[in-house]
């Protein structure tokens, strides 16, 4: 799991130490330093360079060495361990009004020590700079167990200060000439912190070293007053062009940020995103520049940013201008999701990192990206790209063909023509991430041979046995090795059982979407993803999954293929939640190849009890349909005695968990009088011809659980002038088989559902769905299940959610409200959000007068069967208790707690809060039809 980064490299490790405490790193270091075993200290794995992937042993901070150890806001400054995160020091930093400076786009993941290692910067920078320009001090340790505090101005006496002095006097000259006059120098080591005029800083000197001289064991930091209100000027311009050329004008305005972004990135998105809407708030044109202004209030930091669009607008097209913290965030998000939204298209195609973030003085900004789209077709390739255009920095993915010798060939000429061209306008082969093994070989294109041995003599001093990360900044690895879809070529045979219809039908196509974006390993915020969270291990994280199956295909590590240990170990906690379909830019869907890989592995063997008993569910609940009501209650009796508690063992469900009750009667199974229960051709003429038809989908869970909920929804659409019909006998989406790799069975389910349902399919009549997991299968899973039939197709583009046919009727339904409004605590089903979105619902919600706080809480923990199964207990209630339960139990008495998901209804019921509600019942209600 740590043999890649977010770059195009890998690298397997030696070993991995997770280190408790400080005297952990030294005595780690000092076994490695006798055995003369190369060291990698390592934050969050989210370089894109791969200078954070190498033969050696991995030191990984983010476990324990996190903390925050001391704010002094009078200082301004803090004093951090290297891997605590960076959003929680600037978390901790915010009570006393001041924050850290840098900011990169993983933010929420990245750690104080990788922001060290590769002198990270972000969106911030034109106000507050680089890390180097942001570190007082360091806590380092050497390769040769050397512990020093640094800091500006060192003492004279130690060796590595008084060779650090001999080599700043004999090359300063020369540092003066070569190092270009740019904010956004990343490339190289920091020798002009040994200068005299800059304070002979070796803390600053180590900056952007990327591991290569010394472990980071703590730091001191600089802290900057955080304006306590800001808002964002999106201004529109032609093309991204226009706009680099106008960054010189906006940075006289004096903001905080001026961050640009190309029509590329947009088209990416909304291609790859269908159910997202922050982007089309953005206002006219085919390339924008963010800028951020802060001040003591909101109307003074909205005020400022209208005085930047009002400034701009002799050269702008259009602007917009937004101070709503949420809609900031969801503008916000585009901009940092963008190196995951462009590493895929829509049809599978693939983009890579490389040329990633060269910088060049921003008043040549326009020109260069125009010789560099030139360059990019001279090459025959493609590439999107956004950036921190006030700084002249560019971040842009390009589609190189990684796969073959000729590919790789055209990926070197263009790299080597791309850092000459960087160069020739005065610029930095890296402006933010480093050089790694991308771009180190390419470091004497932009500095003379006396500087380049002076960077080797610089890491001599600091690491003469050369085993801290070697291979990195100087005597570097060549740009084309190790280049891991290349060396990771799979052996597996590629003919999934999942259609994979957005990787070219190629399962290990899929497995190289995750390029660690990490995002996946944020503590808080949407739902990807819930078992990390529950137990801070890698390989139960999204990126650690994706990458042992990416290993599993290749063999050369992971062995076993299908029947592997380690992957089923892996995958065994992931709750097939989809969180990481929706949540991950680069659209990695794990519950699809968790799918897949049951699929594969039980073929033809014996599977687990939990398939045979949770996976046909559907298929024991028909039987148990055929009971009269007497013998249900028996059966519900009997599921809460002894044997309820046998037939868990022997079903392999486990036995924290209560058997949910079976409704005495389901609703396919009553004569409701407001549903229509024969086919098109017994209805009457009127029906054929009405236009409000609409086909309620009865899916298993309401039909068996809770069929009230289907009654509440017949009676509101109903109310709203629908002819409400319901298939002639029990269908079924597959998704129980689906979630448990029986896909034969799923698709046999599946196609007889939609054969049944063929006539209303034909008619175009509108598939409605109450149970998000089924709703969400049916517009997403189907057509991978059974993508050559045309039914498949129709039911993915007509099924609809109940919310979404109320949000059609907004206007009616405000009109119709009885009684006062209502309040409301709101658990938005996983699939949902990753499939259908939520935008509907808080419009019905609206329109019906209700309040409704809807949760960050990520996953239920539930999770269709997950939580039922054996094993899975606590990290499904782990799941829950980390924000769900909690807001539920302080939620006030009148509070309604909406949970469309019979699994999120199940948790709830489960852990002994109040009865929960769907939207049809509380629908029902604001209408007055539920008396």
């Amino acid at each position: 799991m740590y043999s890649a980064d977010a770059s195009n490299y890998r690298r397997v490790p030696l070993g991995l130490v997770t280190p408790v405490d400080t005297d952990d790193v030294e005595a780690a270091v000092s076994v490695c330093s006798t055995h003369e075993v190369p060291v990698l200290p390592r934050g969050a794995g989210t370089s894109i360079a791969g200078q954070a992937v190498n033969t050696g042993v991995v030191l990984d901070f983010t476990r324990h060495l996190n903390r925050v150890l001391e704010i002094d806001p009078a200082a301004r400054t803090a004093r951090v361990e290297a891997g605590v995160v960076c959003d929680a020091l600037r978390d901790a930093a915010r009570p006393h009004g001041l924050t850290f400076g840098p900011d990169p786009s993983t933010h929420n993941r990245c750690t104080l020590g990788g922001m060290i290692g590769n002198n990270a910067c972000g969106s911030h920078s034109v106000a507050w700079g680089k890390t180097v320009d942001n570190v007082h001090g360091l806590d380092v340790l050497t390769y040769r167990g050397e512990r020093l505090e640094l800091g500006r101005g060192t003492p004279r006496g130690g060796r590595i200060p008084e060779a650090l002095r001999a080599l700043a006097d004999r090359v300063g000259d020369d540092v003066r000439r070569a190092f270009p006059d740019l904010t956004r120098r990343v490339s190289g080591y920091n020798l002009d912190q040994l200068l005299p005029e800059n304070g002979f800083d070796l803390a600053r000197a180590l900056v952007g070293t990327e591991g290569t001289c010394a472990t980071v064991l703590e730091a001191t930091v600089r802290l900057v007053e955080s304006p306590p209100a800001r808002a964002l000027a999106v201004l529109g311009f032609p093309d991204a062009y226009t706009a680099a050329d106008h960054v010189m004008v906006v940075r006289e305005l004096g903001p905080l940020t001026i961050e640009g972004m190309d029509a590329g990135l947009i088209a990416a998105l909304r291609a790859s995103n269908p159910v997202e809407t922050a982007s089309r708030a953005l206002p006219e044109g085919g390339g924008w520049l963010y800028v951020e202004t802060g001040g003591a209030t909101r109307e003074e930091a909205h005020a400022a940013a209208e005085a930047v669009a009002t400034a701009m607008k002799p050269y702008a097209t259009a602007s917009v201008v937004v101070s709503d913290p949420a809609q900031m965030k969801a503008l916000w998000r585009i901009r940092e999701d963008g190196a995951g939204i462009l590493t895929r298209s829509p049809d599978g195609g693939e983009a890579w990192p490389g040329w990633e973030d060269a910088a060049v003085p921003p008043e040549r900004f326009g020109a260069y990206l125009r010789e560099f789209d030139a360059l990019l077709t001279r090459h025959g390739r493609r590439g999107a790209y956004y950036g921190h255009f006030g700084d002249g920095c560019l971040h842009v993915r390009i589609d190189f063909d990684l796969l073959s010798r000729a590919g790789i060939a055209n990926f070197r000429g263009f790299m080597e023509d791309a850092a000459d061209l960087a160069v020739a306008h005065g610029g930095s082969l890296s402006g933010e991430h480093g050089d790694g093994a991308a771009r180190a070989e390419l470091l004497p294109r932009m500095y003379p041979p006396e500087i380049i041995a002076a960077f080797e003599e610089f890491k001599g001093v600091w690491d003469p046995d050369d085993r801290m990360n070697p291979g990195r900044v100087v005597r570097p690895a060549k740009l084309d090795e190790d280049l891991r879809v290349f060396v990771g070529m799979p052996t597996l045979p590629d003919e999934p059982e999942w259609a994979f219809s957005h990787d070219r039908g190629s399962f290990t196509r899929a497995t190289r979407r995750c390029l660690g974006v990490a995002k996946c390993v944020t503590e808080h915020g949407g739902v990807m993803c819930p078992s990390y969270r529950a137990t801070g291990e890698e390989m139960h994280s999204t990126r650690g999954r994706a990458r042992l199956l990416f290993e599993m295909a290749s063999g050369e590590v992971v062995g076993g293929g299908w029947q592997s240990p380690e992957v089923a170990e892996a995958l065994d906690l992931c709750l097939s939640c989809k969180g990481c379909k929706r949540d991950c830019p680069v659209g990695v869907d794990m519950a699809a190849y968790k799918t897949e890989f049951l699929a594969q592995r039980y073929k033809r063997r014996l599977r687990p009890a939990a398939h045979y008993s949770m996976g046909a569910l559907p298929r024991w609940l028909r039987l148990a349909r055929r009971l009269p009501a007497r013998a249900v209650d028996a059966l519900n009796a009997a599921a809460r005695g002894p044997l309820g508690a046998l037939a868990k063992r022997v079903g392999g469900i486990a036995r924290e968990r209560a058997i949910p009750p079976l409704a005495r009667r389901p609703f396919t199974a009553a004569r409701c009088s407001k549903a229509t229960f024969t086919q098109p051709d017994g209805m009457k003429v009127a029906l054929l011809q009405s236009r409000r038809r609409v086909l309620l989908w009865p899916d298993t869970f309401s039909n068996h659980f809770d069929p009230a909920i289907l009654g509440s929804a017949v009676a509101v659409l109903e109310e709203l002038g629908y002819v409400v019909e319901v298939p002639p006998r029990d269908i079924c989406c597959g998704l129980t088989w689906t979630s448990t790799g029986q896909l034969d069975a799923a698709r046999r389910v599946l196609r007889r559902s939609l054969r049944t349902i063929e006539p209303w399919l034909t008619a175009g009549v509108p598939v409605v769905g109450l149970e998000p997991s089924c709703t969400a299968a049916l517009r997403a899973d189907a057509s991978e299940l059974l993508p050559d039939d045309p039914l498949a197709a129709a039911v993915s583009s007509g099924v609809r959610t109940f919310a979404e046919v109320l949000a059609e009727h907004a206007d009616e339904l405000r009109e119709r409200v009885v009684g006062p409004g209502q309040r409301a605590l709101v658990q938005v089903h996983c699939h949902q959000h990753a499939e259908l979105g939520s935008g509907a619902d808080r419009s019905a919600m609206a329109a019906l007068g209700v309040d409704a706080e809807v949760l960050d809480s990520g996953c239920c923990g539930l999770a269709g069967n997950f939580g039922f199964e054996q094993g899975h207990y606590a990290v499904s209630m782990a799941c829950a208790e980390r924000v769900l339960l909690p807001a539920v139990r302080a939620a006030e008495p009148d509070v309604a707690v909406l949970a469309d998901g019979f699994s999120c209804r199940t948790q709830l019921r489960q852990a002994g809060t109040r009865e929960p509600v769907h939207l049809a019942q509380l629908a029902a209600r604001a209408l007055g039809l539920d008396r």
